[in-house]
């Protein structure tokens, strides 16, 4: 799998002085010693993360953990003090003044938690608004912004201003607008947090249906873990600007780095989120009922009892045996892991 977007040994210091301040962050200070003791903020920390193309990477952590900080260096928003953001193999924190334009303008897109729109502008001129920004001519960007406004579920209301919409409706237009530029990369900065959670749950899975046609490389962030454990391919988790832990969903709920994530994963079901691969062991020939390697434990557990069977096949998308699912082990997965004392899984 090829990778979109590399972020290597990113550094972010806020303060009159942060290549100054970078002097005593090399030496261990910690975001509080570098606050108390030199005035500077900490925002990021030798940030190390490989995005591979076409896949949903989610950010998360709690506020002030750096998330928004760290996309919006991708997009350069905001400069950096040391490191890199290599997209396509260019560095855009080398790019000059027009390429930097181009590309925002062509390469990547941005929804908002705070939606963004143009007040004075319908939800149609709205949504055609990047492509105006790209040149596009009026007729061409109404046409190919009405086919995204459709896709979300906004026909009929292309004359509406946002102050007319709920909010769950102002976002939609925030994503027909970014989808509308045909962008490669979708940049989702808490796009869904401001939205109460029926409405958050519709966007999500609105967003989930496009990515399956689109593949889209998209960066999305949050602090809603079972909102990461949703749409996430992988995931990265922040905390005082540096990475915890980061690998695919399975993967951080059945091998927590520390405590930290412990306590970030201890209230979730993971009989809903445990996927039967995480659980089976490799088998080319197996008996009992045949599940596909991507079922819930929950879901499993019910048919295992229902056939009145201790264990189960896995299959692949083809139907071919690939493994074995043991009652036991999947009862077992649902109990919370206690911290793992090896080494943590992060770069």
């Amino acid at each position: 799998m090829t990778d979109k977007i590399k972020i290597s040994n990113l550094y972010k210091v806020f303060g009159k002085n942060p290549s100054g301040a970078m002097d005593h962050v090399r030496k261990g200070a910690s975001k509080q010693e570098l606050l108390d003791n030199h005035g500077h903020v900490l925002g990021l920390r030798d940030i190390n993360i490989d995005i591979p193309e076409r896949q949903i990477q989610v950010i998360m952590g709690l506020s002030g953990s750096g998330k928004s900080t760290l996309i919006r260096h991708i997009n350069r928003l905001i400069e950096p003090t040391e490191g890199q953001v290599v997209v396509d193999g260019v560095d855009v924190l080398q790019m000059s003044a027009y390429d930097l334009r181009e590309f925002r303008r062509h390469k990547q897109s941005m929804v908002f938690q705070k939606f963004a729109l143009l007040p004075h502008r319908t939800v149609a001129q709205n949504a055609a608004y990047g492509l105006t920004v790209q040149g596009i001519t009026e007729g061409e960007a109404k046409e190919r912004a009405q086919r995204w406004i459709d896709r979300v579920g906004l026909g009929g209301f292309e004359n509406h201003f946002p102050a007319q919409l709920s909010g769950g409706m102002q976002q939609r237009v925030g994503l027909a607008r970014a989808l509308a530029t045909d962008a490669e990369i979708l940049l989702m900065d808490e796009a869904f947090s401001a939205l109460d959670p029926l409405i958050r749950t519709d966007m999500q899975d609105i967003l989930l249906d496009l990515q399956e046609e689109l593949h889209k490389t998209i960066v999305f962030i949050t602090h809603d873990l079972d909102e990461a454990l949703r749409i996430g391919d992988r995931i990265s988790i922040l905390r005082d600007g540096e990475i915890v832990q980061q690998g695919d969903p399975q993967d951080i709920i059945m091998r927590p780095a520390d405590d930290y994530i412990s306590d970030f994963i201890k209230d979730i079901n993971r009989g809903r989120v445990i996927e039967v691969r995480s659980v089976m062991t490799a088998a080319s020939r197996a008996t009992g009922p045949k599940l596909t390697e991507d079922t819930p434990i929950e879901d499993a557990l019910q048919m295992l009892s229902s056939a009145g069977k201790d264990s189960g096949t896995v299959i692949d998308g083809d139907g071919k045996t690939i493994g074995k699912i043991e009652m036991n082990n999947a009862i077992t997965a649902m109990a919370r892991p206690e911290r793992d004392k090896g080494t943590p899984r992060y770069k």
